[in-house]
């Protein structure tokens, strides 16, 4: 999901009881299909005779970037567009005048990119995201990779005598690594997901927003009079879903229940904690509160529909701002909140959320010219870039600041207040990172798609989802990952 969007986009074993404290917004998924699972057979990071040679290493060049070896930087092309990214470009060019840097931005990374995995000669520096993002754990564990922990250990753009590491947002850096210490991945935005409404529709029905289910069937309720549908989501890609779904697992059930989710335990999604999360979304189905034909709909035209207040609530990822930017009202008064649980059993507070790093870069082993490809992403970590990207795209980065000056929009700063609220209980759940394939096309489109459509019940779901979790865990081909 990533960038931005499920067909646009987005999307981590590491530990993370402390991983994600506090901050605010953006982040999405992606498909691998198996012809690319096959390409990545082979080990990568040979060193080829063709990468560039290490440069002078210097205060203002502390990774020894080559001046004068070219730099390829391939961005995905989803909701937050391109702009900040040819911004970010235009500073590597004006510090190495030597340097050719050839930069595009493409939806179709996997098609794109894989024949030149296959082929040793991938980019410098990928965005990896959207619905052709790459599996990471496949890439990592195939040695495709480079370790970006230089990168962290260097001094930042901004303050040399502070590392990168030192400028991110908690949780960042540890959401890079799959085992072990090393670090394959940067995530350059960070994300809220949750439900995301209109509070001038809200207020319409003089409503606020509900904390148990039983309020939420009441306000679909009074919705459904008012002609408005209480829910749409993006019913060709289901995997939207768990952005609501899996965080009101944790507060139902406790953060324990999403680990062995992810840890792909046997049973875990017999847990009764997601059973009554199942029965509460199928409710929504049954009492018709799910605006006609959604199962049919993509992620723009879903969001297209609640923007035009024909629902009123849509689960998703603080990209939606930027993303629908041209078809949400002026009025609407963008809001987003934590979902919404069962009752004062649950065993986590109101205003559990999901937050993370979103918009996954990535330079490959086998990159001429990797110091380059990490460079480019030091220079996107300063304040300044991160200004320029949260200004652009209603979105936060990793950087842990840069928002001084920056006028914030009203979902961004819904978002930020969102986490605040949270505080400490911020869930943070890895299926769409470390098992791409499962969380979509098995779990989304399969089980929950299908439970959402009318075509199973909560049961048959759950049954079909744990078989689906099972055959990944049982199968020998696959990295398995394990929150430490």
């Amino acid at each position: 999901m990533g960038s931005t969007s499920a067909e646009n986009h987005g999307t981590e074993g590491v530990g993370r009881r402390d991983l994600i404290k506090r901050s605010a917004a953006l982040g999405l998924i992606s498909v691998p299909t198996m012809s690319f699972l096959s390409a990545c057979a082979s080990s990568g990071g040979d060193d080829s005779g063709d990468k560039a040679k290490a440069g002078k290493k210097t205060a203002k060049n502390p990774l020894a970037v080559n001046d004068t070896a070219g730099m390829e930087f391939v961005l995905f092309d989803g909701g937050f567009g391109k702009e900040y990214a040819e911004d970010a470009v235009k500073i590597y060019e004006k510090n190495f005048p030597n340097a050719k840097v050839k930069f595009s931005a493409t939806q179709k990374i996997q098609s794109t990119l894989q024949p030149r995995f296959n082929q040793g000669t991938p980019p410098d520096l990928i965005d990896n995201s959207g619905a052709e993002q790459m599996d990471m754990g496949v890439l990592a564990g195939k040695n495709q990779l480079t370790d970006l922990t230089p990168l962290l250990d260097a001094p930042s753009y901004d303050d040399p005598g502070k590392k990168v590491r030192d400028t991110l947002r908690p949780g960042i850096a540890e959401m890079g690594r799959l085992d072990g210490e090393k670090v394959w991945i940067l995530y350059y935005a960070y994300t809220v997901y949750g439900v995301w409404y209109s509070q001038k529709a809200l207020d319409s029905l003089d409503e606020q927003y509900p904390e148990t289910w039983d309020q939420m069937l009441a306000v679909c309720a009074k919705a459904k009079k008012k002609g408005m549908a209480g829910w749409t989501y993006a019913g060709k890609y289901p995997y939207y879903l768990p952005f609501s779904l899996y965080p009101m697992i944790g507060k139902v059930g406790g953060r324990e229940v999403l680990d062995a989710i992810d840890n792909l335990e046997p049973n875990a999604w017999k847990h009764p904690a997601v059973r009554a999360c199942f029965d509460a979304y199928y409710e929504l189905y049954k009492k018709g509160y799910v605006l006609k034909g959604t199962p049919g709909l993509d992620h723009i035209q879903s969001q297209t529909a609640w923007a035009e207040g024909k629902a009123l609530f849509i689960p998703n990822g603080s990209w939606v701002e930027n993303e629908s930017a041209n078809v949400i009202p002026e009025d609407f008064d963008l809001a987003v909140s934590a979902p919404t649980g069962i009752d004062s059993s649950d065993k986590m507070p109101f205003g559990t959320i999901w937050a993370s790093g979103g918009e996954p870069f990535i330079v490959p082993a086998k990159a001429k010219n990797a110091a380059g490809g990490m460079e480019q992403l030091r220079i996107m970590l300063s304040e300044a870039s991160s200004k320029n990207f949260t200004g652009k795209v209603k979105s936060l980065t990793a950087y842990n600041g840069g928002t001084d000056g920056v006028t914030l929009t009203p979902g961004l700063k819904s978002g930020v207040a969102a986490l605040d609220k949270a505080g400490e209980n911020v869930v943070n759940p890895r299926m769409q990172d470390w098992y791409v394939q499962l969380q979509k096309e098995k779990i989304g489109v399969s089980g929950l798609g299908e439970m959402m459509a009318g075509r199973l019940t909560p049961a048959e779901a759950i049954k079909k989802i744990q078989a689906f979790a099972d055959e990944t865990a049982n199968d020998d081909s696959i990295k398995h990952y394990k929150h430490q």
